[in-house]
């Protein structure tokens, strides 16, 4: 193995700076101890640092057979790293204790088959966002609380490599022809970025983690996002094939709540999923996946979520997922909700369940079709039942806030009901917020549905007198 791994031993002379190329993304490792807090080096040894360790890293790629490396075991390749960093720290006389020489040799590692500095912050399960503002700011969310961090790169082109390492990984691109790009991590992080010219302080990433283990609805009663008698109604919705559409803000939790809920979806129905960047988790056995398509670099080949949408059609659907509508595709999505793909689902930027029909009304009307305000809002009431609102509160945690039903159209208004809804009634001294979860004393109308599927829900879950 040794002799198939290293090519030549290290020397320790002084090592010219070099452009890295960027090696290939492996962004799942496996599992590795955690190391311990140490208290923060000086600047100077930092800089040191990172300097060593993106030049070492130049070194190892012309020293090493890297696709050795991915045949080799996890412990084989930690074990000749080890080898060669320490007789490259050892020769460049950096002062370095036992654990902060294992912390560099993860660091290399990371540098070589992960994402670099970064790679610590996406193995922390308790980070949630991961916000890089050029390469000496990096800020992550934990708790819907946003924090700095020591995490920094060496400078803008060690920055870059980073981000061109993400981008080919799902065959996309990103440079000044094409500064901003959406992308996805191999986990299903979704990403985005911008570069310069549009980011003018240097690279801005943003990355949204997902959870290695997806929340579903019982996870979220837990965490207090849902009562467990709203959780029950939806779930018997979604069974029951009653099409609805999840609202809310950035960051409320929508994708979320589209997972756990597509967990009722029968095994024996097949579901095609659109997405900007797939980032879905259905738990099916039977699900097809697509994803749209940028433009190249001569400005052709882009495929939007429209044309999925119609193609879609044609590959015998039980159920669609939009995993985002934001445009004219939302006119595609009504007309199969209404062509015997009952059940589908879909996510749309909204404060209220009533914004979220505006929004739709625009969308619809983005696709240029000759339709009046009236046939718009009666294929909405023809093909949309339930609205669920989620809605991130103040202390950064995630709220269902309204599940409504839209049972018709009288004239030209389209009608709505409220069946629950969360009520904030203060705000408590360290920030969190107060409030709690009560029923409308409303029925919804699609109760008859679910009954005739032999699915019966409790009238007591619909009184107002009683907590839910």
């Amino acid at each position: 193995m040794l002799g198939r791994f290293t090519a030549r031993r290290v020397a320790a002379p002084e090592l010219a700076p070099a452009e890295p190329e960027p090696p290939v993304a492996v962004i799942e490792e496996p599992k590795r101890p955690e190391p311990e807090p140490a208290p923060a080096a000086p600047a100077a040894l930092t800089e040191k640092l990172l300097d060593a360790k993106v030049r070492l890293h130049r070194r190892l790629i012309e020293e090493i057979n890297l696709s050795a490396i991915e045949k080799a075991p996890e412990d084989e390749v930690r074990r000749q790293i080890h080898a060669l960093v320490t007789q490259y720290v050892v020769g460049e006389r950096i002062a370095l204790n036992a654990q902060e020489l294992e912390d560099f040799v993860l660091e290399i590692i990371d540098e070589m088959t992960g994402l670099g500095p970064i790679e610590p912050l996406l193995n922390d399960p308790t980070i949630n966002d991961i916000l890089i503002n050029g390469h000496e700011c990096v800020y992550v969310e934990r708790a819907g609380i946003l924090e700095p961090t020591p995490v920094r790169f060496k400078d803008e082109p060690h920055l870059l490599r980073i981000v061109n390492k993400i981008v080919s990984a799902v065959g996309r691109r990103v440079d000044e022809s094409q500064p901003l790009c959406d992308a996805r991590l191999l986990d299903g992080s979704r990403i985005n970025i911008a570069v310069r010219p549009i980011a003018v302080d240097g690279p801005l990433v943003s990355i949204r983690k997902f959870s290695k283990k997806p929340f579903n609805l019982k996870k979220l009663v837990d965490i207090g996002a849902i009562r467990p008698q709203m959780a029950e109604v939806l779930s018997a919705a979604v069974n029951a094939r009653v099409t609805l559409i999840i609202s809310g803000g950035t960051g409320s939790g929508k994708t979320t709540m589209l997972n756990a809920l597509s967990a009722f979806i029968s095994d024996k129905e097949r579901l095609v999923t659109i997405e900007d960047a797939a980032e879905l988790q259905l738990q099916q056995p039977h699900v097809g996946r697509m994803e749209t398509r940028p433009p190249n670099i001569e400005g052709k080949g882009e495929i939007r979520q429209r044309e999925l949408v119609k193609n879609a059609l044609r590959m015998r659907p039980d159920r669609i997922i939009l995993g985002e509508c934001r445009g004219e595709e939302a006119f595609d999505m009504l007309q199969a909700m209404n062509t015997g793909h009952e059940g589908s689902m879909a996510t749309v930027h909204a404060n209220t369940p009533r914004d979220a029909i505006s929004r739709l009304e625009q969308m619809i009307g983005m696709a240029g079709l000759p339709m009046t305000v009236s046939s718009i809002r009666g294929q909405i009431a023809a093909a949309i039942r339930v609205i669920v609102q989620l809605q991130r509160l103040s202390d950064g945690k995630r709220r269902v806030t309204s599940i409504s039903e839209i049972t018709g159209l009288e004239g030209d208004i389209l009608q709505m009901q409220e069946i629950y809804r969360f009520v904030r009634t203060g705000t408590a001294d360290d920030g969190s917020v107060q409030g709690h979860f009560q029923a409308t004393g409303i029925r919804p109308r699609f109760l008859a549905e679910l009954t005739a599927r032999g699915i019966n829900i409790p009238g007591a879950y619909f009184d107002p007198s009683k907590p839910l």
